[in-house]
C-alpha cells in the first residue's frame, strides 16, 4: 500500500480530532488548497477500505472514521511501520543535516540537491531555514561559491544539535518506534534515516535498567533524549568524529559512573571506544536532565531552597496572593530549578515548543517569574524564554490548584515534564467540575501497568499507538477545542461513566462543596506530623566539642551517642551514607560557618537533627565549590522512607538555617536554649498555616 505523507497526516488528523475537521479546515492547516484535500480524501477512502473502516462525511461534524476499534488501531499501527513515498520539508531537512554532518569537506550545491531529489531553489531554502536553527548551537553552514556548503562548529555542538533536531521534529516518531521495537512490531531497516533498530533497543533497555531504575526517575522527554544522545555519541565515534581535545576535571558524581557503566557495556556489545571526552559530554547531558518525581528530591539544597523560597516570595507579592505555604511548588521548583541550573551553566539550549503559547496565555506571569528569577539568580547571565516558561508552569498549576471542583477519574499521560503534566492537571479539574481525580503517569508507567480500565478518560499530549483503549490527545496547555472534545466525549459516555458510580447530586449541593480528604487521611497526616516534630525537639542536641576538630571523628562520636539512644544502628552504615553524600558536593553553608552534613538511611530510625560546635573551625568544601572553615557541623538524619508531610518538616527547617542573618547567627552559635526556641518558633508558624488553618 502507497500512502503519501499528506494523505498520512490527514488520515492522523481525522483519528485525533474525529468530527472536528471539514476539508477546508484540513485545507487550511496543511496550507493546500480544498481541492487538493478532496482529491486526497479520494484516495484515503480506498486505504481505509483495506481495513474495513469508512470514512463519513458529514456537514455538521465533519470528517469522521467509523469502524471497529481494533481496525482502527490496526490502520494506526500500520501508519506507523510505513514510509511515505515522498518526504515532508522536516524529513528533507533532516537528510541535508544528516549529509553535512557525514564529511568534512564540502559539498557541492548540485551534489545536494540531487541527494535529496529537490531543486537548488528549494535546496537554497532549505539550507537557509537550518543555518538559522543552527546558530543556537553555534554550529555555522558555510556556503562559498566555487566551493561548496560545510558545517563547521565543535564536535560537541555538532552532537546537540542533531539531538535537538530529532527531539524536536521527530519527538514522537522516535517513542513510537521504541514501543514497536520493544514489542518486536518493527520491521524498519532503520528509523529516521540515521538510527539502526537493534541498537537503538540496546540502548533503550540499558538505559532504563541503569538510570531508571534508581529512585529518582527521569522525565520521559529527557529520557528519550539520554537515549538519543547516548545512540549519537556512539554513532559518530565509530564513524570517526571525536570530541576535540580539552582539559576534562575528575568527575566522581553519581551520573559519571552510570554513564560510564552503560558506555562499558556498549563498548562490550559493538566494536566502538568512548574517551574521557565522551563520557564527560554525556554525564553532562544526565546532569542537566529533568526528573520525573518532585517528591525524590533532595532536602538538603539549603541554599538552592532559600532561593526558590525568594522566588516564590516575589511573584507572589507581583500577583497579590500568597503561594508561599504551598509546598506542592516549592518541590516541583526545587526539582526543575536545580537541572535548569546546571544546564544554563553548560550553555545546554532547551527548546520549549509551548514558550510563545505561554507567553500568549499568561503574558502578566511570565513577566511576574522573569523578574523574580533575574533578581534572585543574578549568576545566571541571561533566562532564556525558554526555561522561563517551563518555571511558568509550575506557578500556572499551583494558581489553578486554588479552585478546583471534583467528581470522574482522569490519567494524563505526558512526556515533556512535571510542571507541563501538573499544568495540564489543573485546568483539567478546574475545567471539568465532573472530574474526581486527575492521575499523572509517564509513557513507560502506562506501558508497564497495561490495564487502565479504573480511569474514565485517558488524555495524552503525544500519540500513544501501543494503547488498546479509546483517549484524547489534546495540547499540553489545553487549548478551547480540546476543552470542546473532552467535553463532548463526557457527554456521549455519560452512561457508561455513571454506571458504577454513585450520583450526589441529590444529596446535597456538590458543586459548590470542595472535596475533603478522608478522616483517615488527615489523622494520618497529623500522626506524620506529630511525630515528626516531636522527634525532631526531643532529641535535639547541641555537643560543644573542644578535643579534636577532625569533623569526620565527631560526626562518628555523634552517631554512637545516637546509636545508644536507639535511634538508629548500625553506625558504620550511617556513616559510610554521609561520606558518600559529601563526596558527591560540597556541604559548607557559605558565608554561615556552618556545614549541614545529612543522608536519608535505612538503619535511622526517626528524624534526627543535631548540632556539634568546634572550639576550632576546620576546612570544608562549600555548596559553592569553594573551601571554607566550619564552625558549627549540623547532623540531619532521616530514614529512608518518609512521608510527605515529614519531607515538608525536613525542608522547612533546613531552608530555614539560612532565611536571614538572625537564622544564621541562631543556628551558628552554641546556645542549645536559643536554637530550640528558634525551632519551637518555625514548627509553631508551620502548623498554624498549614494544619490548623486548613
Amino acid at each position: 500500500m502507497f500512502i503519501t505523507s499528506r494523505e498520512k497526516a490527514i488520515i492522523e488528523l481525522i483519528i485525533k480530532t474525529s468530527g472536528k475537521h471539514t476539508a477546508f479546515s484540513i485545507a487550511t492547516f496543511l496550507n493546500v488548497s480544498v481541492r487538493t484535500i478532496q482529491r486526497d480524501l479520494k484516495t484515503i477512502e480506498k486505504i481505509l477500505h483495506q481495513f474495513h473502516l469508512q470514512l463519513i462525511r458529514n456537514t455538521k461534524d465533519g470528517l469522521m472514521i467509523e469502524g471497529k476499534n481494533e481496525q482502527i488501531f490496526r490502520l494506526i499501527q500500520h501508519l506507523t511501520g510505513s514510509q511515505p513515498v515522498d518526504q515532508p520539508p522536516q524529513e528533507k531537512k533532516l537528510l541535508l543535516f544528516l549529509n553535512l554532518l557525514q564529511e568534512s569537506e564540502s559539498f557541492k550545491i548540485q551534489v545536494l540537491a540531487n541527494e535529496l531529489g529537490v531543486s537548488i531553489t528549494t535546496l537554497t531554502g532549505y539550507l537557509d531555514e537550518l543555518t538559522e536553527w543552527l546558530r543556537n548551537f553555534n554550529v555555522v553552514i558555510n556556503r562559498k561559491r566555487g566551493v561548496g556548503v560545510e558545517l563547521k562548529g565543535t564536535e560537541k555542538n555538532k552532537r546537540k544539535a542533531l539531538a535537538s533536531y530529532f527531539l524536536l521534529y521527530f519527538n514522537e516518531e522516535l517513542i513510537e518506534s521504541l514501543f514497536l521495537l520493544e514489542k518486536g512490531q518493527s520491521n524498519q531497516n532503520q528509523i529516521l534515516y540515521f538510527f539502526q533498530p537493534n541498537r537503538l533497543l540496546d540502548i533503550d533497555h540499558l538505559v532504563n535498567n541503569e538510570v531508571n531504575s534508581r529512585q529518582s526517575r527521569l522525565a520521559d522527554s529527557d529520557y528519550i533524549g539520554l537515549v538519543i544522545q547516548i545512540y549519537i555519541t556512539m554513532q559518530r565515534v565509530n564513524d570517526g568524529f571525536l570530541i576535540e581535545n580539552e582539559i576534562i576535571s575528575r568527575d566522581d558524581s553519581d551520573e559519571y559512573r552510570l554513564i560510564m557503566k552503560i558506555c562499558s557495556d556498549l563498548e562490550k556489545r559493538f566494536s566502538v571506544r568512548f574517551n574521557e571526552g565522551d563520557l564527560d559530554f554525556l554525564t553532562t547531558i544526565l546532569k542537566g536532565s529533568k526528573l520525573q518525581e518532585a517528591v525524590n528530591i533532595p532536602y538538603d539544597s539549603v541554599v538552592l531552597g532559600q532561593m526558590i523560597k525568594n522566588v516564590i516570595q516575589y511573584v507572589s507579592s507581583q500577583l497579590h496572593i500568597d503561594l508561599t505555604n504551598d509546598f506542592s511548588l516549592y518541590q516541583g521548583l526545587l526539582a526543575h530549578m536545580e537541572p535548569s541550573l546546571f544546564r544554563l551553566k553548560q550553555g545546554l539550549k532547551l527548546f520549549n515548543p509551548l514558550t510563545e503559547e505561554i507567553k500568549r496565555k499568561y503574558p502578566v506571569l511570565f513577566l511576574a517569574v522573569k523578574n523574580s528569577v533575574e533578581k534572585e539568580f543574578k549568576e545566571i547571565e541571561e533566562f532564556p524564554d525558554d526555561e522561563i516558561a517551563f518555571i511558568v508552569l509550575h506557578f500556572g498549576s499551583a494558581l489553578v490548584l486554588r479552585e478546583e471542583e471534583i467528581a470522574i477519574k482522569a490519567l494524563v499521560v505526558c512526556p515533556t515534564g512535571i510542571g507541563t503534566s501538573k499544568m495540564l492537571a489543573s485546568r483539567l479539574k478546574k475545567e471539568f467540575l465532573e472530574i474526581d481525580s486527575v492521575d499523572i503517569k509517564s509513557i513507560k508507567d502506562v506501558q508497564l501497568q497495561g490495564n487502565l480500565q479504573q480511569y474514565d478518560v485517558i488524555l495524552s499530549t503525544v500519540r500513544l499507538p501501543f494503547l488498546n483503549k479509546e483517549y484524547i490527545l489534546v495540547n499540553p496547555l489545553l487549548s478551547t477545542e480540546d476543552i470542546a472534545v473532552i467535553r463532548g466525549f463526557l457527554q456521549k459516555n455519560i452512561e457508561n461513566l455513571t454506571k458504577n458510580k454513585l450520583y450526589s447530586g441529590t444529596q446535597e449541593n456538590s458543586s459548590s462543596k470542595k472535596l475533603r480528604p478522608s478522616l483517615m487521611e488527615v489523622l494520618k497526616e497529623m500522626k506524620d506530623i506529630q511525630t515528626g516534630i516531636e522527634a525532631i525537639l526531643q532529641h535535639f542536641r547541641v555537643y560543644r566539642v573542644k578535643d579534636t576538630n577532625d569533623y569526620k571523628q565527631i560526626m562518628q562520636g555523634m552517631l554512637e551517642k545516637a546509636r545508644k539512644e536507639k535511634l538508629l544502628t548500625n553506625v558504620e552504615n550511617v556513616m559510610d551514607s554521609l561520606i558518600d553524600r559529601e563526596r558527591k558536593g560540597g556541604l559548607g553553608i557559605p558565608a554561615t560557618g556552618m556545614g549541614l552534613f545529612h543522608c536519608r538511611n535505612r538503619h535511622v530510625h526517626q528524624l534526627i537533627f543535631q548540632i556539634a560546635h568546634l572550639n576550632e573551625p576546620c576546612s570544608v568544601m562549600g555548596m559553592d565549590g569553594q573551601s571554607m572553615q566550619m564552625k558549627s557541623l549540623l547532623l540531619m538524619l532521616a530514614p529512608e522512607e518518609l512521608s510527605s508531610r515529614e519531607q515538608e518538616i525536613i525542608s522547612l527547617l533546613s531552608t530555614s538555617l539560612i532565611e536571614n542573618n538572625d537564622a544564621i547567627m541562631m543556628f551558628s552559635s552554641a546556645d542549645e536554649a536559643v536554637i530550640r526556641k528558634k525551632m519551637e518558633s518555625i514548627f509553631s508558624d508551620y502548623l498554624f498555616t498549614n494544619l490548623i488553618k486548613e
